[in-house]
Order: C-alpha cells, then sequence, then structure tokens
C-alpha cells in the first residue's frame, strides 16, 4: 500500500511517500481503506517537532474517512463494509491517515451514513470536536449539544471562517444559539454567513466591540477563542456576568494577560479547550453529538457551507502541508487513491 512516513522532524520535505504491506487489525482494531484524509494545524506542528517517545516513523494526520475493511478480535465483523470518521489516528500512536490503510481502535472509527461525504467525515475530527468541547464548558450550560440545547445563549465565535469556526458556528446554529463572528475581510465574511452566523463583524473596517454589542446588548455568554491573546481586550468588553472564554490556539509566543480586579465581577472564565487530553466522558459526548449532528444533516462543507475544500493527491502530502501552513483559508484533504 502507499504510505507517507516521517522520520525526523522538520518541514514539509520529511514527509516520504512509500510503499508498505498491508497492516493487520490487532485486538480491538479495526482496518479503514482511506478514501480522504484530513490536514489540521496540528499536524503541520506535530511535523515540526520530534517523534513521540519509542516511535521511529510515523503516518501522519489525525483525521479522516474511509470504509472498514476488517475488524481485530473483540471486534462486532457487521462493521466490516462500513463508511467511518476517522479521529486521533495518530494521537501517540504511529498510524495516521494519510495512507491507503490504517488501523484504529475500534471507536475511533463512527458511522458516516450514506447521505454525508466522504469530505464531510474527514473534516470532522478535530475541528468538530473541538467546537463542541468550547460550547458545552459554560457555567450552568449544557453538557450536551442537540436542538435547542444552547436556546437563550450568545455565542462569538473568533474566526468564523476557520474550521474550528466554522464548526462552531454551525453546530451552536443546529443547538439553537444566536451567533456573531468576527473576521479579517469580506471573503471570510461571506464564509461565516454561509455556514450561518446570525452577525459577522470585520473588526479590521468595524469597531468590534460596538458591533457585538449591538447584536448582544447584554453580552455574550460563550466565546469559542482561536487568538486569547490578541482578543483578551475584545473578549473582556463583550462578555456577559459568567461567560466562558474557551481558547483552543495560539501562536507559539502567545501570552494571554487578564486584568485581574476589571474582570472580577463578572465572574469570567478562561478555559483551554486541547481536544486530545479532555476528560473521556466529555470526548465520547462530543463523538454522540457530531454524530447526531452529522445524521440530522446539521454539519456540512464546502464553499457553501462556509469551508471551502482544497484536495491533493496522496504525492502531494508536501504541497498540502505547505498550503495549511501559510494559511489556506478552508479545509485542505488528501485523496488517497
Amino acid at each position: 500500500m502507499k504510505s507517507v512516513l516521517r522520520t525526523a522532524a522538520g518541514g514539509p520535505e520529511v514527509l516520504r511517500l512509500v510503499e508498505r504491506p498491508v497492516p493487520e487489525p490487532g485486538p480491538g482494531e479495526v482496518r479503514v481503506r482511506v478514501h480522504l484524509s484530513g490536514l489540521n494545524p496540528t499536524d503541520w506542528r506535530s511535523r515540526r517537532r520530534a517523534l513521540p517517545p519509542g516511535m521511529s516513523e510515523q503516518v501522519p494526520h489525525q483525521d479522516g474517512a474511509g470504509v472498514i475493511d476488517a475488524v481485530g478480535p473483540h471486534v462486532d465483523s457487521e462493521r466490516v463494509g462500513q463508511r467511518v470518521w476517522i479521529w486521533e489516528a495518530a494521537w501517540e500512536r504511529p498510524w495516521g491517515t494519510a495512507q491507503q490503510y490504517t488501523l484504529v481502535p475500534d471507536r475511533q472509527a463512527v458511522f458516516l451514513p450514506d447521505h454525508a461525504p466522504f469530505a464531510l467525515g474527514a473534516a470532522l475530527g478535530i475541528p468538530a470536536l473541538t467546537a463542541h468541547r468550547a460550547l458545552t464548558v459554560h457555567d450552568g450550560g449544557p453538557a450536551c449539544l442537540a436542538p435547542g440545547a444552547l436556546r437563550g445563549a450568545t455565542v462569538l465565535v473568533a474566526g468564523g471562517a476557520g474550521a474550528v469556526g466554522n464548526a462552531a458556528v454551525q453546530l451552536a446554529r443546529w443547538a439553537g444559539a444566536r451567533v456573531v463572528t468576527t473576521v479579517s475581510g469580506p471573503a471570510k465574511a461571506a464564509l461565516a454567513r454561509a455556514a450561518g452566523a446570525h452577525e459577522v463583524v470585520n473588526y479590521r473596517t468595524q469597531d468590534p466591540v460596538a458591533e457585538v454589542l449591538a447584536f448582544a446588548p447584554e453580552g455574550v455568554d460563550i466565546v469559542v477563542e482561536v487568538a486569547p491573546g490578541a482578543n483578551a481586550a475584545l473578549d473582556l468588553a463583550v462578555a456577559a456576568p459568567g461567560a466562558v472564554v474557551a481558547y483552543y490556539s495560539g501562536g507559539e509566543d502567545e501570552q494571554l494577560s487578564v486584568p485581574v480586579l476589571s474582570s472580577l465581577p463578572a465572574n469570567l472564565r478562561w478555559q483551554s479547550v486541547f481536544i486530545y487530553t479532555v476528560p473521556s466522558a466529555a470526548k465520547e459526548q462530543a463523538l454522540t453529538d457530531v454524530a447526531a449532528a452529522v445524521d440530522a444533516g446539521a454539519l456540512r462543507v464546502g464553499e457553501e457551507a462556509g469551508l471551502p475544500l482544497h484536495r491533493y493527491p496522496l504525492e502531494r502530502v508536501a504541497d498540502a502541508h505547505a498550503a495549511l501552513e501559510q494559511g489556506v483559508v478552508g479545509k485542505v484533504l488528501l485523496d488517497v487513491p
């Protein structure tokens, strides 16, 4: 089978396309014939770091979609032939999705209904699970998402044209929230509106505090934050009493500084979200709810859904990594032959 490997840290050039034997699933594992491999910023960032302890080589990429073609002991044989989406395939494991066949624990291959394209399946994983966690850490708010779960809540999504931002807008709308998002230009504003945001603020040409408060005079309840250091002042200015700022990303040297006395009266909370290590119960709930949203048609991909797709053949994996690292807007996918 064709497989992408890296044996060292570095730029896209460390990724090599090689031929390897098709692996056999072990106990509790399924083998997935991968159709699409999804890239995330954590993929290029981890590529620049040393391999996990005990590994001499690794296949990259956490997310993907395909069809189960074999199962190991202790796995229901009826899973063979199921369309699935994959999450955290390469987290502390050597088997990512950048190859024709990959192995994952049974629970990490989630049923994908026939009406959902593989492109959607490969775009779920990290973005959708991260967005779910950010939307369910509000004190007094729901621990799960479903229609009506966020009714009455107002959500601010920073960077609504990004992959996590797009998932957060769609999931928040599905759950009944009012959604406002910030973007850096007209093209991204169009994408955020396509995702379903009620209000879109261009922070470069508008006063974001004034615009957000015009939309939500009593403040926002949940902030899904991609740049906490840069946006701390905005988040403080628009947060409702008891709000949470759930941040999931930031620059390498980004620092978060919060004025203590001015933020105390509102009982604000700053919550980090690192999807790989969230509590297991929260992860299980996210999997259940995201699967339900997919089944309901509430999660979509493509430019018409605010998430343009950029597809590369497997042999151009280095180009795909370079595009993502350079900030291409949308979802980068690898077509696996």
